[in-house]
């Protein structure tokens, strides 16, 4: 039924958008949240962003009073899990896409420092969730030699004739012990200054790294936590980049690690369903997080176009200046709504796939950049000086477009996958 009005009003309107109304529950933690990002995570990001790589990491930075703010507002996932599932994604949501607002390198720190957490919770292991349990994580996968071929599930995803390299990183895995040799590359989240590791690598179970199965020839793989105090790791330079510069990046290496077999989460029959399991999970964080830096980049045209003069007036009341206000509208509102649904799909669906989070990925972060480029326009040549913070956000979600896989690439990956479902029936009938 319609619902009729007796007159005109200004519409419901949230910080989030045109939300439906939130429960008590969920304005109770889009409240604390966002507190938590405007007041902690959003100056602690740009005092950060104009330091050196190595004064981010060191003792006393403020990047550890983010983090340790960040522990103290108990954002746990089996916290989110207790909510009915389409309010948890909801929450989950809100959560996210605040702190990305706060500041996009800081949640995206914040979002992989609990991943040997989850994944411990999620197998089961409770030695494992003692050792990660109120520790800095990162997520161990990327490697020198191996970007975007890092995860490939399927054969054709592999040139004729070709293999998928073994990398550099890998895994001796004996009876009881695993020796590992090898280094992750610069680009490891949190690799500069985490406490223990979810690794991603290649594996020798004794008959060499590569086996042939229904998908052609694959490398054999493990996956596992691993502490990062252990004898023979150790880690290069901080990464000096242009974008979330307070996410902390850098190598780290293996020398004859051994870790204890029990550490291992997944073993070679499991580790490519695993690898899939987790990059479907994380994989939508990235567009709860560009979301919400769209969404600053959004806030401050808006702002500045009420505060700035030009022809005669304010900048908000030239007419292509609303055009482009409400481009920019549009676009935060579409890309929200690609970041809930891919959200929804990969808690959710009961088979979900990598492929599905990267695609939303890729939507999300092109409209936060769209997003983001307007609002630097709209600054004109304020928008290039370092007095504000425009600036940094444009050079932030830049740096998303190859974060967590290149986005050309991610939609070639997607377009093989609609070719798999279709030769499966999909579209058919």
């Amino acid at each position: 039924m319609i619902r009729l009005k007796k007159n005109v009003e200004l519409p419901s309107i949230w910080p989030t958008g045109f939300e439906t109304p939130l429960s008590e529950e969920e304005r109770a933690i889009q409240g604390t949240v966002h507190r938590f990002a405007r007041d902690v995570l959003r100056p602690l990001g740009r005092e950060l962003d104009r330091m050196t790589p190595e004064d981010v990491i060191a003792p006393g930075s403020p990047y550890w009073t983010a983090m340790f703010e960040a522990a103290k507002l108990g954002l746990d996932p089996q916290l989110i899990a207790q909510f009915p599932p389409e309010m948890g994604v909801r929450i989950e949501s809100i959560i996210g896409e605040e702190l990305g607002w706060g500041d996009a390198g800081l949640a995206c720190s914040i979002g992989v420092a609990g991943a040997p957490l989850m994944m411990a919770q999620s197998v089961g292991n409770q030695e494992l969730i003692d050792m990660c349990m109120g520790k800095i994580g990162c997520w161990a996968s990327t490697q020198p030699d191996r970007g975007s071929d890092a995860v490939t599930f399927y054969r054709e995803e592999i040139i004729a004739h070709g293999k998928q390299p073994v990398g550099n990183i890998t895994a001796k895995v004996g009876a009881d012990e695993i020796v590992i040799n090898g280094q992750y590359s610069s680009w490891v989240s949190n690799g500069s200054v985490a406490q223990v590791a979810l690794a991603y690598m290649a594996a020798d179970y004794g008959d060499g790294f590569y086996r042939s199965g229904e998908n052609g020839t694959q490398t054999n793989g493990i996956a596992l936590i691993v502490p990062l105090d252990l004898p023979g790791i150790s880690r290069g330079k901080p990464l000096d980049k242009i974008g979330q510069r307070a996410l902390p990046q850098g190598e780290i290496f293996f020398d004859n690690v051994k870790v204890p077999k029990r550490f291992a989460i997944a073993l070679n029959d499991e580790f490519l369903g695993n690898l899939a399991s987790m990059w479907s999970h994380a994989g939508v964080g990235m567009c709860q997080a560009f979301t919400g830096a769209a969404r600053a980049a959004f806030e401050l045209a808006l702002a500045y176009c009420h505060e700035r003069k030009q022809g005669g007036g304010f900048l908000i009341e030239h007419q292509m200046t609303q055009l482009r206000v409400g481009e920019m509208l549009r676009r935060l509102e579409m890309a929200r709504a690609v970041a809930r649904r891919s959200l929804a799909f990969a808690r959710m669906s009961p088979q979900t796939h990598p492929y599905a989070s990267a695609q939303a990925k890729v939507s999300v972060t092109e409209e936060a950049m769209k997003i983001v480029h307007e609002a630097f326009q709209l600054f004109g040549g304020n928008g290039t000086t370092r007095e504000y913070p425009i600036e940094k956000i444009f050079r932030d979600i830049r740096s998303a477009l190859i974060e967590d896989g290149e986005n050309y690439i991610l939609t070639a990956r997607l377009g093989g996958l609609a070719s798999q479902l279709y030769q499966n029936g999909w579209t058919k009938e």
